[in-house]
């Protein structure tokens, strides 16, 4: 990235301080991590502009971010164990600490009070205040064989709970904080190898895990626990060789259109859906490469996939009605992350070794506007306070 760019990031920052005395809502704010640097930078949705830059927030190499209810203050998670708060408006780093060696993201509870980080070194959940970070809950992830497992695929679920996944266990785990900081554990075992990622449907009944270990699914219906686990879609890819994985698929998107949802292939080049009726397969539509983000825009008409390496530098949209891919376009090399404004008329685009985030028309598909970012990675909304799972 040369000098003039790094001048235009620069620029944001003086003039969200020369606005500093006059009021703002968060409410069209958002944050683009730039991985490589330790930052992020405040983003105005409705004028495609940076507005700051915050830095210091150490290892982002797979960030995740969650936002308060009053969307005031988001709290990122990083690679290296730090937790971070970030107050939007100020522009400043609230409260900061690092309470593992190895997370991989994180979730807030649904009344905002605690906020919940997943780890892989110290295998397990550590829960905190969400005002303070203050220290609220240590929750070992020991499963059946006594060994410590890494957690993935947390999220939040109505009645201050959070779901979790088991990695090396193959277990699910909820955490309930609904009486009180010593949560109620309740465990369910032997639910298929290696959960790599799960999701929580957006009711917040039903949570699935992807399998990495092999095809199928892994679903808990968090209205009815005492079911157990279900597999569905269990060996789809039966008779199949599957491709190198060079990239995990990430499900949080949770493509959902009407009666249908869309989920990435574990080492295919497809697109699942399932009927979410019957949770049997619906069809499979044949994509460009290996897909990681599958996320539907909120009207639920197009699907948008972007793709691991080498295919990382297109994205193709669904249409939901046909299951046709109806769009094909090339924004950049390394396209890593999107995300659509609240309401889905536009869509922005992170392009890693392209240096910027790209800003896209969801109806024409015309270019609208550019962002200069360095190595952008995740970009996340303040819309996302107020969607279960997310």
């Amino acid at each position: 990235m040369g000098t003039g760019d790094l001048l235009r990031m620069a620029v944001p920052a003086l003039v969200l301080a020369g606005c500093a005395a006059v009021p703002r809502g968060s409410g069209d704010l958002g944050l683009v991590v730039e991985r490589a640097s330790g930052a992020v930078q405040i983003v105005d949705t409705s004028h495609r502009r940076a507005l700051a830059r915050v830095t210091g927030l150490g290892d982002l190499s797979h960030a995740s971010v969650v936002f308060s209810r009053d969307e005031r203050f988001a709290y990122v998670f990083g690679r290296d164990g730090g937790l971070t708060r970030v107050d939007l408006l100020r522009a400043v780093i609230d409260r900061r600490i690092v309470q593992s060696g190895n997370s991989i993201g994180g979730a807030i509870s649904d009344d905002g009070t605690l906020v919940a980080v997943s780890n892989y070194v110290p295998g397990g959940v550590r829960v905190f205040d969400a005002a303070s970070l203050e220290p609220v809950a240590d929750i070992p992830a020991v499963g059946r064989d006594g060994r410590r497992s890494k957690v993935v695929g947390l999220v939040d679920a109505p009645g201050r709970r959070f779901v979790f996944a088991l990695f090396d266990a193959g277990e699910i785990w909820i955490a309930d904080f609904s009486g009180g900081p010593e949560p109620r554990i309740e465990r369910f075992r032997d639910i298929g190898r290696q959960p790599y990622d799960a999701l929580v449907t957006p009711d917040g009944r039903y949570y699935i895990a992807g399998l990495f270990g092999e095809d199928g699914l892994a679903l808990l219906d968090l209205w009815h626990p005492e079911r157990g686990v279900r597999r569905i879609l269990d060996h789809y890819g039966r008779g199949e060789r599957r491709l190198p994985v060079y990239k995990m698929p990430h499900l949080e998107g949770w493509a959902v259109a009407g009666r249908r949802a869309f989920v990435p292939a574990v080492g295919r080049h497809e697109v699942l859906v399932i009927d979410l009726e019957q949770w049997t397969e619906a069809g499979r539509i044949t994509v460009h490469g290996q897909p990681v983000f599958v996320m539907a825009r909120p009207d639920g008409r197009q699907v948008w996939v972007n793709f691991a390496h080498p295919d990382n530098d297109t994205v193709q949209v669904i249409d939901t009605e046909t299951l046709r891919v109806i769009h094909q376009f090339s924004p950049g090399p390394a396209v890593l992350h999107m995300e659509f404004t609240p309401r889905g008329h536009e869509v922005w685009i992170s392009v890693r070794d392209g240096n910027r985030v790209e800003i896209y028309d969801t109806r024409t598909f015309d270019r609208l506007a550019g962002l200069p970012a360095s190595r952008p990675s995740g970009i996340f909304f303040t819309a996302r306070a107020h969607r279960i799972g997310l």
